[in-house]
Parts: C-alpha cells; structure tokens; sequence
C-alpha cells in the first residue's frame, strides 16, 4: 500500500498523461473502430463477408476436407502467437524480479528516462498487463476456430441442403461464418495489443515519446483497417460479384 501511494506521488504529472492517453485512445478506438466498421465497413467486415459466403459454399460440397484443413490453417496462427505471448510474459516476470539491474542498464540507454525502481516496475507490470490480455485473446480465439471446425464436421450433407432449400443454407452459413467471423475478430483483438506494447516500450525513453507512440499506433490501425488496398480490392470485388 505505502509503494502505491508513493506510486501516486512519485510519478510526474507527464507520465500521468501518457497513461491517460494510452487507455484512452486503445478503448476509444477499439470503439470507434467497431462503429464505424458497421457504418463505413473495415478490413474485418470485408473478410467477415468472405468467411460467411465460404461457409454458405461448404453447403454445396460433397466432400469438405479442403473447408476443415482452412479452419485449421487459420487456427495455427493463433496458436503461435498464445506461445509466443506465454515466453514474452515468462521474460517480463524475470525482469520484474530484476528491476534494479534492469532499470540500470535502461539508464545506460542514450535517451532512455532516468527514473526510480518504482516507475521503472511499473512500466514493467502495464508490458506484463498487455500481453496477459492478448494471451487470453489468442487462446479463445483458438477456442472459437475450433467450435467453426465443429460447425463444418457436424454439417448436415449437401443433399439434405438441397431438399432443405436456400433458408436452410442461409442458416448455417450465418452461424458458421459468424462463428468464424468472431474467431478473427479476436485474434484482431490480440495483435491490435501486440502494437499497443510497441507504444508501451516507449514509455522506456520518455512519456513524450509514449503520447507519440500511442498516437502513432492508433494511425497505423486506422490505416490499415479502413484506408488499406486490401480493403479497396474487397469491396471491389463485393461491388463486381454477380
């Protein structure tokens, strides 16, 4: 409690800014980026349209060998990123128990802040709280590829959909895509953190540089989910499908 408060007065009011900031502006856009993905569209609505007219294919396919090893494609990346999160967090928990070494050679850093062994353990806890957050998203985005790979396995055969009629197929590829679709929403989740940390390290050399950072990162987001040409050369292709 004592280390808390002298946390609380400790920590300069700039600091304090580019803390604010940080939150702020990774809440306000994870927000606002799903509002205007409904009004404008984004990178993510694009392929989740992908995802649902695959799916609304699986219904027409005899034999769907080539749908499950896709699901299992897309689940290995994922997979990859949870273990590779898990070794980042492992080397996060060492350093935190030898913050005074650590905090040292950062001072040998040129640029790098001169700051006290609180600050420095605190900087240390928010990279710990970032990754702690995208493993949990990578594991349940695993999670949710697995339920799609269950919706496929479990689809009834492609006859039952033809006598079924058009309802039945637009059933199952809402449920299955949106299945899918919440799979990559997650695993979005989890790299959109993973740039979040590159904005936190930066906090290492000055909270000046943290702000620019953050307001660095959220550019890039805004970039690549609206203004990127993959998304230009989607919805062409929405337009153009007959």
């Amino acid at each position: 409690m004592d280390r808390l408060l002298s946390l609380f007065t400790t920590l300069p009011a700039a600091d304090w800014a580019a803390l604010l900031l940080f939150f702020f502006g990774w809440i306000g856009y994870a927000v606002q980026a799903k509002r205007l993905s409904e009004s404008h569209g984004s990178l993510l609505m694009a392929t989740n349209r992908e995802r649902r007219r695959w799916m609304l294919q699986v219904t027409y396919r005899e034999v769907r060998v080539i749908d499950g090893v896709v699901v299992q494609s897309l689940a290995t990346s994922p997979s990859f990123f949870a273990s590779t999160t898990i070794l980042i967090i492992g080397g996060l928990l060492a350093l935190l128990g030898a913050s005074d070494k650590a905090s040292e050679l950062v001072r040998e850093l040129p640029f790098a802040a001169r700051t006290s062994a609180l600050v420095f353990d605190l900087k240390l806890v928010l990279l710990c709280g970032i990754f702690v957050y995208a493993f949990f998203r990578f594991t349940w985005s695993m999670r949710q590829y697995t339920f799609g790979a269950l919706l496929v396995a479990a689809a009834p055969d492609h006859e039952h959909f033809a006598k079924a009629g058009e309802a039945a197929r637009e059933a199952f590829a809402n449920r299955a895509g949106r299945i899918v679709g919440l799979a990559a929403e997650t695993f979005n989740d989890g790299l959109r953190a993973y740039y979040f940390a590159f904005a936190a390290v930066a906090w290492f050399f000055s909270p000046w540089t943290f702000m620019a950072a953050t307001a660095g990162v959220i550019t890039i987001l805004y970039l690549r989910e609206f203004r990127s040409d993959v998304l230009a050369v989607l919805k062409e292709e929405t337009l153009n499908e007959p």
